[in-house]
This record gives structure tokens, C-alpha cells and sequence, in this order.
């Protein structure tokens, strides 16, 4: 090859695919191999890990992925797809406009809750108990008046979510599937946050930051892996969406305008 074709043929360089013709590869499988192979969790780790998973990590991950579908039109980013829809886009714009609304409030969670585990557990290594470090944690929080990430839910007193994870993921430590290295940390957390007069469970982005942490994925991955678990919901929600013969549906019914507390009526001075 000359210089110039071989830096051209490296200018998008990958270890992910090799894509020739008549050729698919994923990070070295052969496509074909793939379909009926392995599992779509198992290459979905393959494709940002590396390597293939291990059916019990696999079915670690797909529980995450479960968990995250959808949580209704009262999710900002669900509500968005279906406004989307009613006004005429195309599912992958209307998907698109609900997936730009994951951001760090809305979204972002699991992947702040894996750096506040991550957190913990230095401050662990380094002497500290797991409680004594959950306490030190909640404490700085409370102190600049800001939300533990993953605990807590505005819409359910406790997260349904929050149980089958846990328990999954505590199996999986018993079976030695994972270490066990952040479930305690969690868990300590929780505990710390349950001692108030108002007990703040954990939910659905503490218990996968827990999973996602013992699986060793890093904090940019949680996110992205919630985003990726999401999109299903929002694809089903702008789908039905453009089967309902309302056009350009807003976040309010006609009926209902919003408050308005500006200035009176007044007229133009000449």
C-alpha cells in the first residue's frame, strides 16, 4: 500500500469491527457465528468490553437492561418522543429527541452513583468501614444541600425496581460471580439513608450503578447503557404515539393553559 492509501485506510481505524466484503466481524466473531450464538447482552458487552461475558455476567446485564425500558410519559424524555411523534417526525427523530434529554438530571444518575461507589470504596481501602464511609458521604451531601445519586425516587416510595436487582446481584456474590467489592457500599449507603425521619430507599439507578460496579464497567458506560435500555421505551412510546390521530400534542391539554403571572394587561403607550 502506498503511504497516502494507508493513511487513509487508518483514518477511521477500530478494534471494534472489520468489515470487508462478504465479511462481518465483532471484535474477531464472525457475525454468523454470533446470530444464534450469543445472546444480544452478551454482544452488547462484547462490543464496548472487548470480550464475550460469561452467562451469568450476561444475565447480569440484561436485568439492568430490563429495568431501565421505560417508566411512562411522566419520564421527560418519554414525554418528548411522543411530542415528537404527534407532530409529524419520523420514529428515529422523535427517539433521537428523547434520548437528548438524558442528561445529567435526568439520566445521568447510575452513572453518578458508580462514581459515588467508586468513591467509597477507595475511602474502604484505605482503612474506613463501609458505614463510616456512607456516613462521611451523606454527610458532605447533606451539608451543600444536594441528592445522594441513585436513592430516593420522585415518583415511588420505593423503587419496585430496587429488590429483584439486589437480589439478583446478591446471588451473584454468593455464587462468585462478581466480588462482592460494591453491593456492601450500596447497601451501606442505603442504610445511612434509611436512620432520617424519612427513609430514602435506593432505586433503580443505585441498584444497576451497584451491578454495573461489580461488573466492572466504567461510570461512562452506566450512562450509556441506561440511554441504550431507554431507547426501547421511547421507540415503543413514539410508535403508539403515531397511531393516535392527534397532531402537534403538547405537554398540556388544550383545555389547560398554563399559569401566567407576569404583568397585567396594559395597553402600548403612544
Amino acid at each position: 500500500m502506498t503511504s497516502d492509501y494507508q493513511a487513509a485506510a487508518d483514518w477511521w481505524a477500530t478494534s471494534i469491527s472489520d468489515i470487508q466484503p462478504g465479511v462481518i466481524r465483532l471484535r474477531g466473531y464472525a457475525i454468523e457465528d454470533l446470530i444464534g450464538g450469543a445472546s444480544f447482552s452478551q454482544v452488547i458487552w462484547l462490543m464496548v468490553r472487548g470480550e464475550l461475558p460469561s452467562a451469568a455476567e450476561a444475565e447480569l446485564l440484561e436485568l439492568t437492561l430490563v429495568a431501565a425500558v421505560d417508566h411512562g410519559p411522566q419520564a421527560p424524555s418519554i414525554a418528548a418522543a411522543r411530542m415528537a411523534a404527534s407532530c409529524g417526525l419520523a420514529l428515529n427523530n422523535a427517539m433521537a429527541t428523547g434520548v437528548n434529554l438524558l442528561g445529567d438530571v435526568h439520566g445521568g444518575a447510575g452513572q453518578q452513583c458508580l462514581e459515588v461507589l467508586r468513591e467509597l470504596r477507595t475511602a474502604v481501602r484505605a482503612g474506613e468501614s463501609p458505614e463510616a464511609a456512607a456516613r462521611a458521604l451523606v454527610t458532605a451531601y447533606k451539608d451543600r444541600k444536594a441528592f445522594v445519586p441513585g436513592f430516593g425516587h420522585r415518583f415511588h416510595p420505593r423503587d419496585p425496581r430496587r429488590d429483584p436487582l439486589i437480589s439478583a446481584l446478591t446471588a451473584a456474590v454468593d455464587q462468585g460471580v462478581v466480588e462482592g467489592d460494591y453491593l456492601p457500599l450500596a447497601l451501606a449507603l442505603e442504610g445511612v439513608l434509611a436512620e432520617g425521619p424519612k427513609p430514602i430507599p435506593m432505586n433503580v439507578d443505585g441498584a444497576t450503578a451497584a451491578i454495573y460496579a461489580e461488573l466492572g464497567f466504567p461510570p461512562e458506560l452506566a450512562r450509556g447503557l441506561f440511554v441504550l435500555s431507554r431507547s426501547v421505551g421511547l421507540l415503543a412510546h413514539a410508535y403508539e404515539q403515531q397511531q393516535e390521530p392527534t397532531r402537534i400534542k403538547g405537554p398540556l391539554p388544550k383545555s389547560i393553559t398554563p399559569t401566567y403571572r407576569g404583568v397585567p394587561p396594559r395597553p402600548v403607550s403612544s
